[in-house]
Formats: C-alpha cells, sequence, structure tokens
C-alpha cells in the first residue's frame, strides 16, 4: 500500500480519483476531485489530496487543504468550505494508511490541528469533536403529491402559499442573480460573502452537477436563489439568497419545493437540506419541513491549541464585527468579504 500526493496538473489519476468517489457507498460530493482546483485557484490554499493505492487502483482518498491565517489559525483540514470530507476507503488498512500521512504532514506543516469534517463515521473516538452541527437528509419519495403530502401542514400550506402567488424558477446559466441576493442576504446578517468569482468557478469545475435554480415573483423580479449540487442520486441546496420580499410572497418555500419537486421527476432519491447550527433559524426551517437532525462527526486532532476552534458566528466575541459589518456600505463588504472568509473555511 502506498499513499501519494496528488498532483494539481491534469493526470490519469483525477480520472481514477473520481471514479473511486462516485463508486464508493460511503464518499461525498465533496470528495470530488475538483475541490483540488477550488481550493488552489479561488482561495489560494495549499492542497494535499491524498490518495491510497496499490499499483494503479486507489484504495482510499482523502482531500486535504491547510488554511493559515493570523486571525482565525493554522489547520489542515478535510475539506475547507464543505460540510463533509474525511478518510473515505475500502479498507482499513488504507484509511490508517491516509491517517498516518495526514498527521505526518500536519506536523510538518507546523499546524494548529488537523480537522475531520465525517458525515456519520466516528473513527476515533478519543479526539475532541464538534457537536455544534448537525445535517438533514431525508428521502425523496416517489411522486410529487408524495412528497408535497410527506411536509408538515404548517409548512405545505407556505409551499401552497408561493405557489398561489404566482412565483416560478428558472434554471440561470450564470451566478449574476443568485450572487446579488446572496451577497445582500448574508450582509443583512453581518457575515462577509464569498466572491462572485468563486460561485462561477463552482458552476466552470462541476458542470452540470453545480446549478442555479431563480425564484421569481409574477412580474419577472428575482426574490430568491439557491447553488445546488448533484452527486449520483442526490441533491444538496448547498448556497442561498433572498429578497427582503421574498419572506411576505413565501418566496423562499417556494424555492426548496421547486427544488424537491424537479429532483423527484429525476428520479433522484435523497434530498440533502445541509448543515446547520442546533438552535439556528435556518435549523428550525429545516425541522419545519420534517427533516431530522443528524450530528456530524468532525473530529479533531489537537497540535498546538488545548481546545477545537469556534470560528463561527455563534461566538460572543465576532459579535461587535457583526454588527459593525452590517452596518458597512454593500459594495465595501462585497470587495472586503473574500479576503476574510477565505480564511474561515
Amino acid at each position: 500500500m502506498k499513499v501519494s500526493r496528488l498532483e494539481t496538473r491534469r493526470s490519469d489519476w483525477h480520472q481514477r480519483w473520481d471514479a473511486f468517489v462516485l463508486a464508493h457507498p460511503t464518499a461525498t460530493f465533496f470528495h470530488r476531485v475538483g475541490w483540488q482546483q477550488i481550493m488552489e485557484e479561488v482561495f489560494r490554499h495549499p492542497t494535499h489530496f491524498l490518495y491510497a493505492h496499490r499499483g494503479e487502483v486507489i484504495e482510499g482518498v482523502l482531500p486535504l487543504a491547510h488554511v493559515k491565517s493570523r486571525l482565525f489559525g493554522n489547520a489542515l483540514t478535510s475539506l475547507p468550505f464543505a460540510v463533509y470530507g474525511g478518510v473515505v476507503a475500502h479498507s482499513e488498512d488504507a484509511a490508517l494508511a491516509l491517517e498516518a500521512e495526514a498527521v505526518r504532514l500536519a506536523e510538518g506543516l507546523g499546524v494548529d490541528h488537523l480537522e475531520m469534517r465525517y458525515l456519520q463515521t466516528q473513527r476515533h473516538p478519543e479526539w475532541p469533536t464538534q457537536d455544534l452541527y448537525v445535517t438533514f437528509r431525508k428521502e425523496i419519495l416517489p411522486t410529487e403529491e408524495e412528497n408535497m403530502l410527506a411536509i408538515p401542514r404548517k409548512q405545505r400550506a407556505m409551499v401552497r402559499k408561493g405557489i398561489k402567488n404566482g412565483l416560478s424558477a428558472q434554471v440561470d446559466t450564470t451566478v449574476d442573480r443568485f450572487f446579488a441576493l446572496y451577497a445582500d442576504n448574508v450582509h443583512r446578517h453581518g457575515t462577509p460573502a464569498l466572491s462572485k468569482r468563486y460561485f462561477q468557478r463552482l458552476m466552470d469545475v462541476f458542470g452540470p452537477d453545480c446549478e442555479v435554480l431563480t425564484v421569481t415573483s409574477a412580474d419577472g423580479k428575482a426574490l430568491s436563489s439557491v447553488l445546488t449540487f448533484y452527486f449520483r442520486d442526490e441533491v444538496l441546496p448547498y448556497y442561498a439568497g433572498d429578497d427582503l420580499a421574498a419572506r411576505d410572497l413565501a418566496a423562499n418555500d417556494f424555492k426548496y419545493w421547486e427544488l424537491m419537486r424537479r429532483a423527484c421527476a429525476r428520479g433522484l432519491k435523497v434530498f440533502d437540506y445541509g448543515r446547520s447550527k442546533q438552535g439556528t433559524g435556518p435549523y428550525a426551517f429545516k425541522k419545519n419541513w420534517g427533516f431530522e437532525p443528524t450530528p456530524l462527526r468532525y473530529e479533531y486532532q489537537l497540535f498546538k491549541r488545548d481546545s477545537i476552534p469556534q470560528n463561527n458566528p455563534t461566538n460572543a466575541k465576532y459579535k461587535l464585527l457583526i454588527e459593525t459589518w452590517r452596518r458597512m456600505p454593500l459594495g465595501l463588504a462585497n470587495w472586503l468579504g473574500p479576503f476574510i472568509v477565505r480564511n474561515l473555511g
């Protein structure tokens, strides 16, 4: 068994990597090789995409990126900006070999910690774990009507309200409308926006597996938009934004229903509503749809710190920064935001 680092230039190993990921039952969209290009081109983070192999046959993969920041620490993570990650392997030997190489790398790079963002696997009970996040995943039922009736009554009424308001949805070929809604939305919440270039590169790199769906009012005004990933038989709405008018018109509710309805028509099987922090508005919203939370297994190997980092908006020390950001002009926030958020991961 040998562990190698994937080269960033195109090679046969890129195709082998993705073929392995697409075939492995516990792999996720965030294990795809395209993330290496995103990490290096957009965020300028060095990557260490490791694969265990016997000859030309891949036995396991571990995508890692190194994020070094004066403000937010120094970490080796699988994977920044992803909700899932960690080792995916056919055998325990391959998994152990990848983990050993990751620890060796982390120590050599002098990072504060190594982070593995597992969906459900808990590989190291002795490592500290982060219990802040949960994910929401649910089976897509065979018919549109079954999926509508599976939504709890009050939430179903909101979906029907959006339909009665004459809302419609279109798949966009660019990120223009999505980014305008997303950037305004996160600014109102006091958090920095990712760059428009990032979202466009997601569409470029992942092609038809990355899609923007935008909801418009009866008069054609863009109200709500979502950027979604597709992986095997799963649909993963990942980034979203809404206009202030969206709430009264139930555009956000209609948006997710329309995404679910279209996924059902395509024969997809799993709706992944994504990660939320416990006790937040998005957490409550997803529960209202009848989704049950599943704790995420984020495991940490600590090297130069005594506790797990808390680089998230629920940390009280960021309260003043959040309030200041809300008052910042949107144009300035959109320019400055990518320089800050790239180090959060």
